[in-house]
C-alpha cells in the first residue's frame, strides 16, 4: 500500500467522513509530561474510526464492479460492533446488501445500530466463530467478505487518520493508536512513515486480549487466551492469514499491554477532565498514559478511537471510582 492509494481513499470518504478535532488535553499533558493531544474520533457519524475503512471499502467494491460492467452482489462482514455499525452506514448509503456475522458478547448498542442501517444480522458465538462463519458464508454464497482490518481497502480508510494528525501538526513525535486486529495501527504506521518517517507509533492493547504481542515475541500469529474485557473493540484473536501482522511488525515502534483498571482509569478520566464519552477500546490509548508511559519527543497525538460504550457500562464505570 501506498500514499497514493491512501489519498484515494480520502477523496472516497471525503463526503461521508469527519475531519475530527485534534484537542489539547491539559490533564493528559500533566500526567505525561508531555504536549498531548487527542485525536477524537469517536465524533465520527458511527462514533469510531471504523466508518473511514469500511466507506473506502465499500465504495472501491462498487468502483471495481462499474470498471467491468458487473451488478455487485452481497458484501459480508465480520465485527464486535464498530465495523459492522459502519459497514451497515456505507451499504445503506451506497446501496449494498450486507451481511454481520457479529459476536454474541457485543454490545447491545452496537447491534442496535447495525439493524437500524438494514444489515442483515447474524449473532455467532466468539469474535473468532464470527470471522469463520462470515468466511464460509460469502464463499458459499458468492459474496464478497470484507475483514474489518485485513483488508487494504479498509487499512488505506484507517490510514486517513494519521494524515490528517500530521497535516494539522505537522511537529507531531508520536502516535498512540490502540490495536485489536492491527488494521488502525498498521493503516496509522503506514502513513506516518510516507508524510512524516520520524513519528514513532505505539500500539496499546488490552491484557486481556493480548494477541499482537504474543505474536510478535513468537515472530508469527498465534492464538491467545481472551479473557473478558471493557475493550470489547480490541478483543479476540488475529485471522491466521491477516495481513496487518506483518505491517505492524515491521512499522509499528512497539506495542505495550494495559490492564482493565487503567482502561477504566481512561474513561473516568476523558469523562471528567475533557467531557469525552469514550468506549473500553476508545480510551485504551489513553490508558497508557494512565498507566505511567513516557513517550520519547515531547508532543504525542492519542487516538480516542470510538465512544460506542453502553449507558449502563459507562455508570457502572463513572461509579466505581
Amino acid at each position: 500500500m501506498t500514499i497514493s492509494d491512501i489519498a484515494a481513499a480520502r477523496g472516497r470518504i471525503a463526503p461521508y467522513v469527519r475531519r475530527t478535532p485534534l484537542v489539547p488535553s491539559a490533564w493528559l499533558s500533566s500526567l505525561a509530561g508531555a504536549d498531548v493531544r487527542l485525536k477524537l474520533e469517536s465524533l465520527q457519524p458511527t462514533n469510531s474510526f471504523k466508518i473511514r475503512g469500511a466507506v473506502n471499502a465499500a465504495a472501491a467494491f462498487l468502483e471495481r464492479h462499474a470498471r467491468h460492467q458487473r451488478v455487485p452482489g452481497t458484501i459480508v462482514t465480520a465485527s464486535a460492533g464498530n465495523h459492522g455499525r459502519a459497514m451497515a452506514f456505507a451499504a445503506e448509503r451506497l446501496g449494498l446488501d450486507l451481511v454481520v456475522f457479529t459476536p454474541r458478547s457485543a454490545p447491545k448498542a452496537k447491534l442496535d445500530h447495525i439493524a437500524r442501517h438494514g444489515a442483515d444480522l447474524r449473532p455467532a458465538g466468539t469474535y473468532e466463530e464470527a470471522e469463520r462463519l462470515a468466511k464460509a458464508f460469502a464463499a458459499d454464497e458468492g459474496a464478497t467478505y470484507i475483514s474489518p482490518y485485513s483488508h487494504p481497502d479498509v487499512i488505506a480508510g484507517a490510514a486517513t487518520v494519521a494524515v490528517e494528525i500530521l497535516e494539522e501538526w505537522p511537529e507531531t513525535a508520536a502516535i498512540l493508536v490502540p490495536v485489536g486486529g492491527g488494521g488502525l495501527a498498521g493503516g496509522i504506521a503506514i502513513a506516518a512513515r510516507a508524510v512524516s518517517p520520524a513519528v514513532s507509533v505505539v500500539g496499546v492493547e488490552a491484557e486481556a486480549s493480548p494477541a499482537f504481542h504474543e505474536a510478535l515475541k513468537a515472530g508469527r500469529i498465534v492464538e491467545v487466551e481472551v479473557r473478558p474485557t471493557i475493550a470489547d473493540g480490541l478483543a479476540g484473536n488475529m485471522d491466521p492469514e491477516s495481513i496487518t501482522f506483518d505491517i505492524v511488525r515491521r512499522l509499528v515502534g512497539r506495542t505495550v499491554l494495559v490492564p482493565e483498571s487503567a482502561i477504566e482509569d481512561a474513561i473516568r478520566g476523558l469523562f471528567a477532565e475533557e467531557r469525552v464519552i469514550a468506549e473500553g477500546a476508545g480510551a485504551t490509548a489513553v490508558a497508557a498514559l494512565v498507566a505511567g508511559l513516557r513517550v520519547a519527543g515531547g508532543r504525542v497525538a492519542v487516538v480516542v478511537s470510538g465512544s460506542n460504550i453502553d449507558a449502563r457500562v459507562l455508570a457502572r464505570v463513572l461509579r466505581r471510582e
